[in-house]
């Protein structure tokens, strides 16, 4: 499946190069990024893993995650998307096009995870027969759960992943 490329004002969504691989990776060893994610930096192994996986989750799925390039700049600042990760959690959210944001923190405060967002959301509304998108979010990321919050997402349960408090989100489309 060709991934398609969104455009908003400031930022070009786009299918990951393997180029994005070096600005991940330097992303993924910020304290200010990991913290709510894994809790620890990664290794370059499990970043481009992780690339793989927003990559083929399109092929799977016909949906998934696109790096985010700054339009002025041409830079790779994130990835935004769905994902269909096969949770093991209750409330179970399999089934459901489970929505997600990172951006590197030298592009928090800026507006750009909301302008993503909303783009991607749209393309979803486009596209999913399915009506209910779900997020899941660190209780503690506060950030995220107001850009939730902005999108239309609603908290229907609160529950503990790997171990870890979150909190899960529901949006439907109009």
């Amino acid at each position: 499946m060709t991934i398609p490329t969104l455009e908003t004002e400031r930022l070009r969504l786009r299918g990951h190069y393997p180029a994005d691989l070096v600005p991940f990776l330097a992303m993924w060893q910020e304290p200010a990024f990991y913290r709510y994610l894994a809790g620890q930096p990664l290794p370059e192994e499990d970043v481009w893993t992780k690339m793989l996986r927003h990559a083929g989750v399109w092929a799977l799925c016909g949906y998934g995650y696109w790096a985010v390039e700054e339009k002025a700049t041409g830079q790779f600042i994130g990835n935004v998307g769905f994902g269909e990760w096969q949770r093991a959690l209750e409330p179970s959210i399999k089934g459901y096009p489970e929505i997600g944001w990172v951006l590197a923190p030298r592009a928090h405060g800026r507006g750009y995870a909301a302008e993503a967002a909303r783009a991607v959301l749209a393309w979803g509304d486009a596209h999913f027969a399915q009506k209910r998108t779900v997020c899941l979010i660190d209780e503690d990321n506060a950030p995220s759960l107001r850009l939730a919050a902005k999108c239309g997402y609603r908290e229907f349960s609160r529950t503990a992943y790997k171990a870890h408090p979150i909190v899960l989100l529901e949006r439907f489309a109009a």
